[in-house]
């Protein structure tokens, strides 16, 4: 009998290799002091033997040791000088790519970078794909795929958060992790496997408690990550807040005591915020993506009428909502308001922060701990946004409500990457089918099954089980030169 998990494709990151030697602009676009240019491929220093000069006569980077740094100048293929630059040198495997790579820094001109890449281009380079530096790490072993996607993440990060996040992944702490669970899973149902081929015999090699527990253990584990994405997906592209309410308490005022810039317009007038106002603001290593919104009311004016809908759908929206009301109104209308915008919230997905505003003309002492309680609120927050009082409160009061009191991307793994969820959803579903199978007594060829679905899920976050089609569609998201 051939083993059930054997059957299974499995990539081969050889099958992806190529022979042929890429460059890019690996600066952003623009003018800047200095610019760096990439070569990477088998003949990477040969092209660049074609085209650099040191003042050292006779002096080759064929004949230069790896990890070294040369001054000199670069040329075209007819011999004109276009700038002076300095080289640095890696040799394969010890480098990005694991391929022999040349680093060219030159000026940060756009004509200069650009007549140097039509110089590598000329010589036998050619341009290189988004993301097509990352990919040759990955094939040629020098990072897995989740470490790839951490780098465009690293890249891409706004908030010492989402960089944190993407570095420790890009180290491969979330790898190891996985492979762990992943290898334990392969021992069990190898065993369970090598049970079939004694089927007549009616021996046990997988212990059925000891599999129940490592099931049990992984699954938690699974979990726990899978949970983690929301929290995760807030860090990398910033915490949608909306902040509501009806017409005239605050909204806007708080909106721009927060940034401390007088971004949207205040007024007595009603109705005088009609679309959205966005806006973002770091708070303690978080990006918060804040949303102005229309006052919430019946209104007949058709243009109100699109904010408020509009209004409604950044509630929809938003991961934290932060609705104002009048601390001069009582807590009758308070409770009026908090109950309309908990209407529009999805239950349990969502945070509440109530900001009971202007207690600079009425003390509000009503809006205490029982009232949050009854609310259902995370927080409760007595402000006077005009007077800048109560401020450091709310922002305090964000922070904690976004980290449930844990520390944002400390030690534990934090997911913030779609693709690695929905693998861990698979993951985690197959292993609540292998849990029920134990329970159940269901037989050695369908608990195999469900442990290779859970294997194979865990597998695809890394690369280890992957398609072309897969692949390309993750680095083609890169950037050139990356």
């Amino acid at each position: 009998m051939t083993y059930l998990y054997k059957k299974q494709p499995t990539y081969r990151p050889n099958d992806m290799l190529t022979d042929d030697t890429i460059c890019a602009i690996c600066t952003p676009p623009g003018r800047g002091a200095v610019a760096m240019l990439r070569l990477s491929g088998p003949d990477a220093i040969a092209i660049a033997d074609k085209l650099f000069r040191s003042p050292k006569e006779g002096k080759r980077l064929a004949d230069q040791p790896p990890m070294t740094m040369h001054y000199g100048t670069v040329s075209s293929r007819d011999g004109r000088v276009i700038d002076d630059v300095v080289v640095c040198l890696f040799r394969a495997p010890h480098s990005f790519t694991g391929e022999d790579t040349v680093e060219f820094s030159c000026h940060g001109s756009t004509l200069v970078q650009r007549q140097i890449l039509e110089a590598l281009i000329d010589a036998g380079a050619r341009m290189a794909q988004a993301g097509e530096f990352s990919k040759r790490a990955f094939v040629n072993g020098k990072m897995d795929l989740s470490q790839a996607e951490a780098v465009a993440d690293l890249i891409s990060s706004e908030s010492e958060a989402a960089r944190r996040v993407a570095y420790d992944q890009m180290r491969g702490g979330f790898s190891r992790q996985l492979e762990e669970l992943r290898q334990q899973l392969v021992h069990f149902t190898s065993l369970i496997e090598l049970e079939l081929d004694f089927s007549e015999e009616d021996v046990e090699f997988a212990n059925r408690t000891e599999l129940s527990t490592l099931v049990a253990r992984i699954l938690g584990v699974v979990t726990r990550l899978a949970d983690s994405f929301r929290l995760g997906n807030a860090i990398k592209l910033g915490i949608p807040t909306a902040i509501v309410g009806e017409p005239n308490v605050g909204k806007s005022t708080l909106l721009n005591a927060l940034l401390g810039e007088e971004r949207a317009i205040v007024s007595d007038v009603e109705g005088t915020t009609r679309d959205t106002i966005e806006e973002t603001l770091s708070i303690s290593d978080l990006t918060f993506r804040l949303v102005d919104t229309a006052g919430l009311r019946q209104t007949s004016d058709a243009v109100e009428a699109e904010g408020i809908r509009r209004s409604e759908a950044a509630i929809g929206k938003a991961m934290l909502v932060i609705v104002l009301v009048d601390a001069r109104q009582g807590r009758e209308a308070a409770d009026v308001a908090v109950a309309q915008v908990g209407k529009m919230m999805r239950t349990g997905e969502q945070s509440l922060i109530i900001c009971v505003n202007k207690v600079d003309q009425s003390p509000a002492d009503w809006a205490n701990d029982e009232w949050r309680r009854q609310s259902m609120a995370a927080a409760v927050v007595r402000m006077s946004a005009r007077e800048g009082r109560g401020l450091d409160d709310l922002k305090r009061a964000m922070v904690e409500v976004v980290n449930d009191g844990d520390t944002v991307a400390g030690e534990d793994v934090v997911v913030t990457n779609a693709r690695h969820y929905e693998a861990l959803v698979r993951c985690r579903e197959a292993l609540t089918r292998v849990s029920v199978g134990l329970d159940t007594g269901m037989g050695g060829e369908i608990l195999s099954l469900d442990i290779r679905d859970a294997i194979d899920a865990l597998g695809s976050i890394t690369g280890r089980v992957s398609s072309q089609e897969v692949l390309n569609n993750i680095f083609s998201k890169f950037c050139i030169g990356k």
